[in-house]
């Protein structure tokens, strides 16, 4: 084929050469500065629009988190208490903070040499410590935006004596026995037990759910 001074032949390899080096070439330029500086607007907007809407999510998830953990001592009390056939207790210790105790003799643990009082690890078993403001958000001990107690009347933010279960799982408190959580945006839950030993977990919602 007859070939054109300065031009390759159609077909040949100097074209194919010369596409592949087309094709490297606008490989190598990367982004422009125009696409970059699209690129950052368009991050900013959605950074500006994600940051409120998280501070108002993050509070309430820490909350729920510290409820249902609390929710979740409960029931391991009452499984601990009837695993080793003895008294468990969740007791609270502050506006910030609570434990979780078995009546088990840690020095003779086929004994149950029933509770000191106080608690005393050299008699019983501190199985756990919880501090609420580990959570974070201002989680603590309180009624928050709630309107009454679980069932009506004044709110006690957590009780002045321990929750009890026996070697059954029963409730040794012979009563409903509310602990009541919030944050720093009001919302209020309410953990508790009742007499038969089942653990209740509720939130405020104008009403106890």
């Amino acid at each position: 084929m007859k070939r054109e001074k300065g031009f390759p032949a159609f077909g040949g390899t100097s074209l194919r050469r010369a596409k592949a080096a087309l094709a490297t070439e606008r490989g190598d330029q990367g982004f422009t500065i125009i696409e970059v500086m699209i690129t950052i607007v368009i991050l900013s907007i959605l950074l500006a629009v994600s940051i409120p809407a998280f501070s108002r999510w993050l509070p309430n998830y820490r909350l729920r988190g510290a409820a249902r953990d609390l929710y979740s001592n409960l029931q391991l009390a009452k499984a601990q208490a009837i695993k080793d056939r003895v008294e468990c207790a969740v007791q609270f210790t502050s506006a910030d903070s609570y434990e979780v105790w078995s009546a088990l003799d840690p020095d003779t643990p086929t004994q149950n040499m029933d509770w000191e009082t106080p608690f005393s690890a050299s008699d019983d078993t501190l199985i756990k410590t919880v501090t609420l403001s580990d959570y974070g958000s201002g989680v603590t001990f309180g009624a928050g935006n709630a309107g009454s107690a679980v069932g009506g009347g004044a709110i006690t933010a957590f009780p002045a004596t321990p929750i009890y279960f026996n070697s059954r799982g029963f409730a040794t408190n012979n009563a409903e026995v509310y602990t009541y959580m919030t944050n720093n945006k009001g919302t209020a839950y309410a953990v508790g037990i009742l007499v038969s030993g089942a653990v209740v977990l509720k939130k405020w919602n104008g009403q106890w759910e």
